[in-house]
């Protein structure tokens, strides 16, 4: 505990973000437009202040790196869906309790008696499946690479020890993917954050296309303060120096090649999804994983595939939680923002999860 302490006054310290503040205005040619491709990073840097401190060195750029953000309303429906077949226990994570579907929330479906249980490990699904025999336990799994491992572990527990009630809803998505299609799509981004824990599995390597192909730097940072900003320091240099290269500023952690034995578990029990659509930014191509073929019977949406609707579904007409996905506006653009849209009466994705970008500029806006 008192490791943990000395470490975050470290990470956390001050002087030191105000010291690298100092050097980051110094070396920033330019106002660098950079995106945060997590939310991890939106609420390190909306808490810490760091627009105001680096207004005339960076504009941050909010990206789509919240699962549950990005996760469509059709795919809400089907969580929505299978909580209310006979016999079925709808298990999940916890920021998917308030997420609107066309149908309601999974807290609305709980509200009418279906059985939705949430859950802070993907290893509960198998205490629920044995206190429940008569019951199919259906996990609606999501999350970017860092998640992925423990719903692959999962899978591989319930086959070792053949549950015959478990099934499996797979959300899934990859981080690459979607950083790609922004580019493509046309948006201004001049650099890029990497989330640091989803590279602990992938490894950095994920993002090497992005320096090479894109000309766009990228830099792998911690989640503390002290981390974001060195890494948005070596951005500065790099832009500075007229560089374009992947760099890894959480060294403690990350490496080049990742978990490769994390990797070997997810490639035992997934597959790309030919396309997948995300909130804001479309249907793209290998974006999402799915359970391979082989493992069908375990798959909800197979089983239970006449009862799914794959029609899509719009976001309400009032939500603008797309554009701020895609970079193209911040969360006080959206004309219900903090209004008829807070965390306590969410209209949209990006103010319910606790990730969300609208979460992070209603707390640390000093709207609560």
């Amino acid at each position: 505990m008192q490791n943990q302490l000395d470490m975050f006054k470290v990470f956390r310290n001050p002087e030191h973000i105000k010291a690298l503040a100092k050097l980051i205005n110094l070396e920033a040619p330019k106002k660098i437009k950079v995106m945060e491709v997590c939310g991890g990073h939106t609420h390190t840097i909306m808490k810490y202040g760091l627009p105001q401190i680096l207004k005339n060195s960076f504009e941050f750029v909010h990206g789509p790196g919240c699962p549950v953000c990005v996760m469509p309303k059709n795919r809400i429906d089907h969580a929505y869906i299978l909580a209310n077949q006979k016999d079925v226990i709808l298990v999940t994570l916890g920021d998917m309790i308030k997420v609107p579907g066309s149908h309601g929330s999974l807290a609305d479906a709980r509200s009418k008696g279906a059985d939705v249980r949430f859950v802070y490990s993907p290893m509960d699904v198998l205490k629920i499946a044995a206190q429940n025999p008569t019951k199919k336990v259906i996990f609606f799994a999501i999350g970017f690479e860092t998640t992925t491992p423990m719903s692959a572990a999962l899978i591989k527990h319930v086959i070792e020890k053949k549950l015959s009630n478990v099934l499996f809803h797979i959300n899934h998505v990859t981080v690459p993917e979607a950083m790609e299609a922004l580019l493509v799509n046309g948006s201004l981004i001049d650099a890029f954050i990497g989330p640091s824990h989803v590279s602990v599995i992938t490894g950095s390597k994920i993002y090497d296309k992005f320096p090479k192909e894109y000309k766009k730097p990228v830099v792998v940072a911690g989640f503390e303060p002290v981390d974001v900003m060195e890494g948005l320091l070596m951005i500065a240099r790099q832009v500075k120096e007229g560089r374009s290269e992947l760099e890894n500023q959480y060294t403690r952690s990350v490496t080049f090649e990742g978990n490769i034995v994390a990797q070997k578990l997810i490639d035992t029990y997934f597959e790309k999804r030919d396309g997948f659509i995300w909130r804001g930014l479309g249907n793209i191509p290998k974006s999402a994983l799915k359970l391979k073929d082989e493992f069908s019977s375990y798959d909800a949406e197979v089983v239970y595939k006449d009862a799914l609707p794959n029609d899509l579904v719009d976001d309400h007409k009032s939500c603008i939680c797309g554009e701020i996905l895609r970079g193209l506006a911040k969360p006080t653009d959206c004309k219900v923002f903090g209004t008829a849209c807070k965390p306590s009466s969410p209209i949209g994705s990006c103010m319910v999860s606790s990730e969300g970008a609208c979460a992070a500029y209603y707390k640390y806006g000093n709207l609560l």
